[in-house]
């Protein structure tokens, strides 16, 4: 009984700790091993027709700069098209959006009379579109001069079906998470070109800009929650390739309002169990890589809160065995404290940076708990309120 105990407790605890720590460290060396090839740099490259797909909801805040954002870029605008559908806003979002149509020409607007979610007004507006590429992005992330044309750029590749970008988070505030989230999201798109530049296998874009080859798309099911790992898994599963180009820069504020945050993750963790329900089988060491990313960098972390749990339990009922893990318990119990603190302190107007990480860290192991249940119980729409800007 004591053996099982120990062999779970370090089971959970590497599987964590591959997923966090190893499996990062593993990329960065693999990466330092390896040159990038000079067509990785793009420095050249046909511009390809592109259709610029975009579901609002209530964006009046932000779709103006968003649109004029666009056709500030340096691409030609002959070779681009945005096509808007308003998902029955009940804000001026689609009395900005017709102003902006008789400015430019390049504008295709669409005033849906029903809420339908983001998945399935992209699905109605791929049908309009006229381009070889499609770019699909949400209202809130602004457009850097060169965004155009590096996000097309990897795609002089005929193997690449799809492109992600680099974010760049703006209204940092220390009060509330917005460092602990930009800090994750900067690992994340750190770990992702690492997985693109060596492989190819980019676990999932950033889900408000990427670009993919239009005969890739595949409509996203009605009840998926999360659209752009459905289409970087589908175009994995194609044999194509998925890439980051942190050329490809666009900005966003980042989110600082942990309970905002936590109801969107919690969203998130959703749509990852209905992706891994449909993309298990790409867990196969047929394609090593693949695999070895998708376990690695999704799999491991999305059942994380599991793991955390099981080894809480394990170290329990060690504590009764070895001073060693009585003490690891009482560690582990001050950990799980750290939220009720670092609220407090909040209050009081003190932050300190690390309790909040630790908070952060929690809150999303939390949200993937609260996931995976309602996943188990069932989806039954993806229609869902975006999350709310300047936070």
């Amino acid at each position: 009984m004591i053996l099982a105990a120990n062999i779970l407790f370090w089971a959970c605890v590497f599987a964590v700790f591959h997923s966090y720590v190893l499996f990062p460290a593993i990329l960065r060396l693999l990466g330092a091993l390896r040159k990038a090839s000079p067509a990785s740099q793009h420095s050249s490259h046909q511009q390809p027709m592109v259709s610029i797909l975009l579901s609002a909801y209530n964006e009046e805040a932000v779709i103006e700069e968003k649109i004029r954002s666009v056709f500030q870029t340096h691409y030609p605008q002959s070779l681009f098209e945005i096509i808007i559908g308003s998902d029955n806003s009940t804000d001026r979002t689609a009395e900005i959006i017709e102003k902006l149509t008789k400015e430019f020409a390049g504008i295709r607007f669409y005033n849906f009379s029903v809420r339908q979610g983001k998945p399935n007004v992209i699905n109605k507006l791929i049908s309009e579109s006229r381009g070889s590429i499609l770019i699909l992005t949400d209202a809130n992330v602004i457009f850097d001069e060169n965004t155009l044309d590096q996000i097309t750029a990897p795609f002089i590749d005929p193997t690449v079906g799809l492109t992600d970008t680099q974010m760049i988070n703006l209204g940092m505030k220390r009060e509330g998470i917005s460092f602990q989230e930009k800090a994750y999201i900067s690992r994340e798109v750190q770990i992702k070109y690492l997985e693109s530049r060596l492989w190819g296998v980019m676990m999932g874009p950033f889900g408000g800009c990427f670009a993919i080859r239009k005969e890739l798309f595949e409509p996203v099911p009605t009840n998926f929650l999360v659209d752009d790992f459905f289409l970087n898994m589908k175009v994995l599963e194609s044999g194509y390739k998925a890439v980051n180009n942190p050329a490809a820069m666009v900005y966003e504020d980042v989110s600082n309002d942990l309970s905002i945050e936590f109801r969107r993750k919690i969203r998130i963790a959703t749509g990852n169990f209905q992706n891994l329900s449909r993309f298990k089988k790409l867990l196969s060491p047929a394609n090593p890589a693949l695999a070895f990313c998708f376990l690695s960098h999704k799999v491991l972390r999305w059942f994380g809160p599991i793991f955390l749990i099981i080894a809480l339990l394990s170290l329990v009922f060690l504590s009764f065995t070895s001073m060693l893990y009585f003490l690891l318990v009482l560690v582990y119990t001050g950990v799980l404290l750290v939220p009720a603190i670092d609220y407090q302190l909040k209050k009081l107007n003190l932050h300190f940076a690390i309790l909040r990480f630790i908070t952060h860290f929690l809150s999303m192991n939390l949200a993937l708990i609260i996931g995976m249940m309602r996943y188990l119980k069932g989806v039954k729409t993806n229609v869902w309120q975006p999350t709310k800007r300047h936070q």
